[in-house]
């Protein structure tokens, strides 16, 4: 599976902390980010994540590329409610409700996401992809 993971600023202790503790789970799997967040994943939970773009909206709009053309498939995106773009509409969010990529926006959902591929629900999503 391909898996995105993303990363609001004032969230990225928690994905860190929530990749360490399902590292054996999202090892077994190609990991993509951003640039800066894949570094921080590499040191602290040290897992290979590939990195995109250095420009925030630049490595956006590629994995909205690629989630257009089924390319991944699932997101793990935290993110802040807190901050003022919140509201605004996520070409990423929306090129996966598009093509049915199921994404996470809070903890519990990506646990309940990163369990359910383990277990084999959503190999369907590799049949898509060939």
């Amino acid at each position: 599976m391909k898996i995105v993971l993303l990363a609001d600023n004032r969230k990225n202790e928690l994905l860190v902390n929530f990749c360490i503790a399902y590292r054996r789970l999202l090892a077994k799997h190609d990991l993509y980010s951003l640039h800066n967040t894949a570094t921080l994943l590499e040191t602290s939970a040290e897992l290979d994540v590939f990195g995109l773009s250095m420009d925030y909206s630049g490595g956006f709009d590629q994995l909205a590329s690629r989630a257009m053309f089924n390319e991944i498939d699932s997101v793990i995106y935290l993110r802040d409610t807190q901050i003022s773009f919140y509201d605004e509409l996520n070409p990423l969010l929306k090129a996966c409700d598009y093509n049915s990529i199921p994404y996470a926006t809070n903890l519990a959902s990506a646990e309940i996401l990163i369990l359910a591929i383990d277990r084999g629900d959503l190999d369907w999503r590799e049949l898509i992809r060939t």
